[in-house]
Parts: C-alpha cells; sequence; structure tokens
C-alpha cells in the first residue's frame, strides 16, 4: 500500500524543525513531501495556484496581527488558550477560494520520547476546566503551589515522599477519587484542549517528526487531530504508582525545575504515533 496514503513515510534529508517545514511546504511544486503531506489533507496539488506557510510564534503581538492573517476575535482566543508546541499557518488558494490549515508539530526523539504538550498555572486550568475549589486546593498540594506544611490542618498527617509537594497517591482516597472521576468525566474537553486548542487557530493536524542520525533519514507522519486525539485519550484514567495522574496515553505531572515550577504540566510520546500507522498497515 502507499505510505503517503497511510499517512507516514520516510525521507532523505533533515527537517525535523518548524522552519525547514515550513520551507518545504513554501516549495510545494518541487518538494515530494510537501506534495505528499497536501495529499493526505485532501488537496489536488494540480489544483493549487499557491501555498503559503509561516510559523506561528508563541507569543504574539497585536500589531503582528496581520502578518499571520489573525483576526481579533481570533487573537483573544489564542492568547487565552495558547500552547506550548509549535504550530504553522498554512494559506492554500485554489482558484479564488483561500483555505487555512493549522498544523500543530511534534518533533520525536527516540531517546527522550516524552515532549510537553501542555503547561499551566492549575487556576489557568480551573477557568478552563471549572472544577471546584478543593479539586484546584489539592491540585495545588500536587503542584507545590500549595506548601503541605502550612496546610496541616485541612490535609492532616500523612507521610510524605516530598516536603515541597503531594503525590496523588498520597492524598485521601476520596480526593484520589473524586480527581480522577472529573477527569474521566471531562475526557474529550481536556484531551482536546491540551491537542488541539481553540478558536480560530486550533490545530487541524498533527505532524510528527523523527530524525534518524545513522542514515541521515526523517521518518514522519501526519494525522489529522480528531485521530490523534482519539489515539491519546483513548484508555484508562488512573493515579500511577509515582503519584502522576494517567489520561489515556497522557501523563498529567508537577512541572518542577526552572522556570514555573509550580505549574501543572501534560505531557505525552509523540513516537507512539508511529505505532498507529504500524498497526494501520497490518
Amino acid at each position: 500500500m502507499d505510505r503517503a496514503l497511510l499517512g507516514s513515510e520516510t525521507a532523505k534529508g533533515g527537517f525535523a524543525n518548524e522552519r525547514a517545514i515550513c520551507e518545504k511546504f513554501n516549495n510545494w511544486i518541487d518538494d515530494n513531501e510537501a506534495k505528499e503531506w497536501l495529499s493526505i489533507m485532501g488537496y489536488d496539488t494540480d489544483k493549487l495556484n499557491s501555498v503559503e506557510a509561516i510559523q506561528i510564534p508563541n507569543r504574539i503581538s497585536k500589531s503582528d496581527l496581520e502578518k499571520y492573517k489573525i483576526s481579533e476575535e481570533e487573537y483573544s482566543h489564542y492568547f487565552k488558550y495558547q500552547k506550548a508546541d509549535a504550530q504553522i499557518s498554512i494559506m492554500i488558494k485554489i482558484g479564488k477560494i483561500v483555505k487555512m490549515e493549522y498544523i500543530s508539530l511534534k518533533k520525536a526523539n527516540r531517546k527522550a520520547d516524552f515532549n510537553q504538550i501542555d503547561k499551566r498555572s492549575v487556576d489557568s486550568y480551573q477557568e478552563m476546566w471549572n472544577f471546584d475549589e478543593e479539586t484546584a486546593f489539592w491540585l495545588k498540594l500536587f503542584t507545590g503551589e500549595n506548601i503541605p506544611e502550612e496546610f496541616k490542618l485541612q490535609i492532616g498527617k500523612m507521610n510524605q515522599r516530598d516536603d515541597r509537594r503531594l503525590f496523588m497517591n498520597e492524598m485521601s482516597e476520596n480526593i484520589q477519587k473524586k480527581i480522577v472521576n472529573f477527569f474521566t468525566d471531562n475526557r474529550i474537553l481536556i484531551i482536546g484542549d491540551i491537542i488541539k486548542g481553540r478558536g480560530g487557530l486550533s490545530a487541524g493536524w498533527m505532524l510528527v517528526t523523527r530524525e534518524n542520525d545513522d542514515d541521515l533519514t526523517t521518518d514522519w507522519i501526519l494525522k489529522d487531530i480528531n485521530t490523534v486525539m482519539n489515539f491519546y485519550g483513548k484508555g484508562e484514567v488512573c493515579i500511577t504508582r509515582r503519584g502522576s495522574l494517567k489520561i489515556g496515553k497522557v501523563t498529567l505531572q508537577r512541572k518542577g525545575g526552572t522556570p514555573d515550577p509550580t505549574k501543572m504540566q501534560f505531557k505525552f510520546k509523540p513516537c507512539q504515533l508511529f505505532e498507529l500507522e504500524n498497526n494501520n498497515g497490518n
């Protein structure tokens, strides 16, 4: 079967960064990978007039809205729900029709495959997902924003592994159950926000690239965002033995380190998306 139809391939050379991928799209007439990507996205390259790709930075000033072809309404949503991953905007012209596509880019590493997909403060997530104050309180203990020593009366006596924060499996069974139930009941909303985003700049596609140093090739896989969300969101919601939270194939952890040590972060393994392709190809 044609690998382009499956959505993955191995290409010569390295292009596992945002700038190089934009260049490939902008050189779509002569670039085989770009033609395959556009074909996977449903475009007949023989009928395209032009393709223009630009990288969307994590921070956009209002003065740059026109440069990135973003409306003020989209900017408001983007600023509130902006994500930590790289994203490119593609303007495609077919005759007089102009279409915009947004691709989330992930660079996979065989040796250190975990990739941060979203990070924010507990308060930011509470505003997005509307969990109650009790849940927010315990999540802040989990991240260390609430220091356990200062809340002894509320949390009671327990054996802590880390004086700076609580692990979820150190919390009472009722609180653990409440947290798991919330993330189970709101799984679709949460997976959508951390992988796709919201508003006019939300990602419609995910492109994962993985460079092979041995033979100077790059593996890539391009999937529509709904397939990606279904893949990573499928599975049990549970507290792990290490005291973090697992939502399907996504892990919720305390950020730690610098900067933002007390933020929550969601991590996933981009390389796992190639497993989906291998299963489809069997």
